[in-house]
């Protein structure tokens, strides 16, 4: 575990920054975009455990946008205005969020995760609210928690697919 006295991960200033900007991100940004109602999930902030030493925050808003934040300060930002397949996987996850909203409660405390526990925060109109994804099954009682893993799953694989495309540009620019 990250620590035992606490079980809490070690983070740095920046990213302490950036995750309380990705959460109180404003709506107004796509009214634009999209008319949205109170209750219309237009952000989707997840912390994700990767290991006893690595915290993950994956943000994606309804636009498509999908970025990345690691506790030691690290980020992969940028990815959607590339690639298509991460605007679509980014946007169907925030458009199906609001299924999950009903299991949330309506919150103003941004915790960090403690242990191997994903915190999951939807952002709308009037408000925050937040769920969390124990390690382990989830169980089949909890399809709106389960449908809406398999989305953000789906999301982190395309971002990963658009490390390792954008990796592979960077030697191929090199080797010219």
């Amino acid at each position: 575990m990250p620590n035992r006295m606490t079980d809490r991960y070690n983070v740095t200033q920046k990213y302490l920054m950036t995750r309380g900007q990705a959460i109180n991100f404003p709506a107004e940004y796509f009214d634009t975009f999209s008319k949205l109602k109170k209750t219309d999930v237009f952000g989707v902030v997840i912390d994700i455990p990767m290991s006893s030493e690595v915290l993950t925050t994956m943000v994606c808003f309804i636009n498509g946008a999908a970025n990345i934040y690691f506790n030691n300060g690290g980020e992969y930002t940028g990815a959607s205005q590339k690639y298509r397949n991460l605007v679509q996987a980014a946007h169907t996850l925030v458009a199906n969020a609001g299924q999950l909203l009903p299991k949330c409660e309506k919150t103003k405390r941004f915790d960090l995760p403690k242990g191997r526990t994903n915190k999951i925060f939807l952002l709308t109109k009037s408000g925050v609210y937040m769920t969390e994804l124990k390690a382990g099954l989830i169980p089949e009682t909890e399809p709106e928690l389960r449908s809406f893993y398999v989305l953000y799953q789906r999301v982190l694989s395309e971002i990963r697919s658009c490390q390792l495309k954008d990796e592979a540009d960077r030697r191929n620019a090199a080797t010219k």
